[in-house]
């Protein structure tokens, strides 16, 4: 029936309700809401129903981020994981939503997440200089077509290891600069690990049942003085890389970068080398950067304005 009211409307449901008290409907969600929407998101805007305080209420709000969709909450009034919903919402209400229908990558097109026992969902998508990739096991649960229901088949799924490429997040390029020669950093949400990823290579990531992780995928920019510098974004959120409003390079003097960012928390970028200075609104400001993984923590507080972005510059 919601084909009827495409005219009207552009956001429909990309799959079967959220069942809280069914087990088995979870991962299969998730997985229903990425594999139709490679049919549905060419026009319309599939979303994942909303979901409330749960066990998987975690699992669902990172599937809901990288989905670029709307987010649903259902909480009875006291009930809420703040913890959660600051992962997904700004304090203006506002959320970083990514820019397309959430999709699976190209090597998960063919696969079954949910019953082969063997592969991980990884689901794409982009923001305005990067792009997010969402990885979750989804094994263990799916459709029964005799019972017309879904049905457990597997009580202990196995735990499965995935790889992750900088190609997994299919427009990479198309946010990208120019002169991109394919290599990336990727920033995990959960482990809060950087890592260089040259062009075709990959990372390997092991999950258990019903576990997921958020990769953060930034082009690489090369800077004078052989730097190699990349705008991460707030990295306690979700989709970290869509509070990146605006990005520019200025290599002239001796390289400045200018960052533009919606909201509040932990900024995060990749740099070869420790900055001179960061100023945030034309105010210098602390900073902390790590020799080893070339991360640069900026802390931005809460902003007296809605939609405000900060102004940060990196000088390095």
């Amino acid at each position: 029936m919601q084909f009827y009211e495409v005219q009207r409307r552009r956001s429909h449901k990309g799959s079967d309700d959220f069942w809280p008290r069914v087990t088995a409907s979870h991962t299969v969600h998730i997985a229903s809401v990425a594999y139709n929407t490679i049919f549905l998101g060419e026009f319309m805007q599939p979303i994942g129903i909303c979901f409330i305080l749960h066990p998987m209420a975690e699992y669902h709000g990172a599937a809901r981020a990288v989905g670029g969709c709307a987010i649903y909450v259902s909480d009875k009034p006291g009930h809420h994981d703040f913890n959660l919903l600051k992962k997904l919402v700004l304090p203006d209400g506002s959320i970083l939503r990514a820019k397309l229908p959430g999709r699976p990558s190209r090597d998960c097109l063919f696969t079954d997440p949910t019953r082969d026992g063997t592969s991980l969902l990884k689901i794409w998508n982009i923001n305005n200089f990067n792009g997010v990739v969402g990885v979750f096991n989804c094994q263990g649960a799916g459709w029964c077509k005799d019972g017309k229901t879904i049905l457990t088949h597997d009580e202990q799924p196995a735990t499965i290891t995935g790889f992750i490429r900088a190609k997994d997040v299919n427009y990479l390029h198309r946010v990208a600069d120019s002169t991109w020669g394919g290599d990336a950093i990727v920033y995990s949400h959960l482990g809060g690990g950087l890592i260089y990823l040259p062009k075709n290579a990959s990372i390997p990531i092991t999950l258990k049942s019903r576990e997921y992780e958020v990769f953060t995928v930034v082009p690489i920019k090369k800077l004078s003085g052989g730097v190699s510098f990349a705008p991460i974004g707030l990295t306690e959120m979700f989709n970290s890389g869509g509070a990146i409003a605006e990005v520019n390079y200025e290599t002239e003097n001796g390289g400045i970068v200018g960052v533009k960012v919606r909201g509040c928390g932990m900024f995060g970028a990749y740099s070869t080398k420790r900055p001179k200075r960061v100023t945030i609104d034309l105010k210098e400001s602390e900073f902390g950067y790590e020799e080893k993984s070339g991360l640069i923590s900026v802390k931005l507080s809460v902003p007296k304005r809605e939609l405000y972005l900060w102004d940060i510059t990196i000088q390095v």
